[in-house]
């Protein structure tokens, strides 16, 4: 790798051929290299576009609680940590950049409307509570009490107090800067295959984008999401996760009267968005929390999450490959995971010995070989057309 310079003291006189490249411009691949930078080395990001990625659909949800899902025990550890590097990443993320993230931390609230919902969400809390999870169980009079806006017709509820939130969009705003101002350069040029890319070390972070460049199995999953507006602040300040009648929705509230209500979750590589499933989500939304009928539906969006084969992110050196390291596969983790992600990798490169969080994560789990990448990307996930399109990173 490249520790030698770090060793040295972070020589800013380097020679023309950049220490690290990252391909793609999502809140991974920025905060990378805004890590990198910061200690010393010479780093180019290659994105035509930054942040029009998923991430530009992403809620933003910080829930290593309410994304525990069965059989994803590994993940789930992977959640927790980065999610305790969250406030100290957001505070010093905001002074290198001066730029206000929206990070909140007043937990979420997971709900069951009917008592077949309330049913299947308890299932899941206890899983999560065998894990050890923070998570309380509340009755549908204490969840009024923390949120009156809540449905009368909740049968119940719990808290997760550790599950905050940020802004994407601010999110990526503010790595940008933060890695413009540690001296990484933004080339805005799309890559359509890695021996365009000339550096030491070279990071692909272009979410479903990364199949064609590396032969990674990644795989896009759509997800459609609507952005509402309160007429003042809304209604209610938790972020909300529930079961509506068997529908699964979120509503994230922002302070400036914003509300994202999302997602749904689709084997396709369109980036249509249907009337279907706008009328599903708003369904969900308002048998929750009704007042957000009365609310003005400001944007409709859909975006591609880059999928692995079992649902965790690729992290770390390609097979026969050790110059060249996947960060990518985190589907609807990525904002949640760009703290740990960027560490992690960031440590790999600067001292070339691999953190202990990074063997479960490793693309040679995926199989001993990969196959060779087409001779040009796939425009559906937005490598060779003239620009990336919105799914370089995952949302959650």
């Amino acid at each position: 790798m490249v520790s030698d310079l770090v060793a040295a003291g972070g020589d800013r006189h380097l020679p023309s051929r950049p220490d690290v490249a990252v391909v793609g411009a999502g809140p991974i691949g920025l905060a990378i290299a805004w890590r990198c930078a910061a200690r010393g080395l010479r780093v180019v990001v290659h994105d035509p576009d930054p942040g029009s990625g998923a991430v530009h659909a992403a809620a933003g949800m910080l829930a290593p609680v309410a994304e525990a899902y069965f059989g994803e025990h590994e993940l789930t550890g992977l959640l927790t940590e980065s999610a305790a590097r969250w406030p100290a990443f957001a505070t010093e993320l905001a002074a290198a950049s001066g730029t206000e993230l929206g990070y909140r931390s007043e937990g979420t609230l997971m709900v069951g409307l009917t008592a077949d919902d309330h049913a299947a969400a308890r299932r899941l809390w206890a899983y999560q509570q065998g894990l050890g999870l923070p998570v309380t169980p509340l009755r549908p009079s204490e969840l009024r009490d923390r949120e009156p806006a809540l449905s009368p017709r909740m049968r119940g509820g719990a808290y997760a107090g550790t599950d905050h939130q940020v802004d994407p969009r601010r999110l990526v705003s503010a790595l940008r800067i933060a890695t413009e101002r540690a001296g990484g350069v933004l080339v805005p040029t799309p890559v359509q295959q890695l021996t365009e890319v000339t550096a030491e070390i070279t990071v692909v972070a272009a979410g479903c984008g990364t199949a064609a460049l590396t032969g990674l199995p990644v795989r896009p999953v759509k997800g459609q999401v609507l952005r509402l507006r309160a007429p003042g602040a809304p209604g209610f300040q938790h972020v909300i996760r529930g079961f509506a009648d068997g529908e699964q929705v979120y509503l994230v509230p922002r302070q400036d009267g914003e509300v994202v209500v999302g997602a749904t979750s689709e084997e396709r590589t369109d980036t249509l968005v249907t009337s279907g499933a706008v009328l599903r989500l708003l369904r969900a939304a308002t048998d929750l929390v009704p007042e957000v009928a009365e609310y003005e539906l400001i944007e409709a969006v859909a975006g591609l999450r880059p999928g692995s084969p079992d649902n965790a992110p690729i992290l770390g050196p390609l097979p026969g490959r050790p110059a060249v390291l996947a960060a990518t596969g985190h589907h609807r983790h990525g904002v949640v995971l760009t703290p740990v992600t960027a560490d992690l990798i960031a440590d790999l490169i600067t001292t070339g010995t691999p953190d202990p969080l990074l063997a479960a994560f490793t693309p040679e789990r995926l199989g001993p070989g990969l196959p060779d990448p087409p001779a040009t990307a796939d425009p559906a996930c937005g490598v060779a057309g003239p620009r990336l399109t919105r799914q370089e990173e995952s949302w959650n």
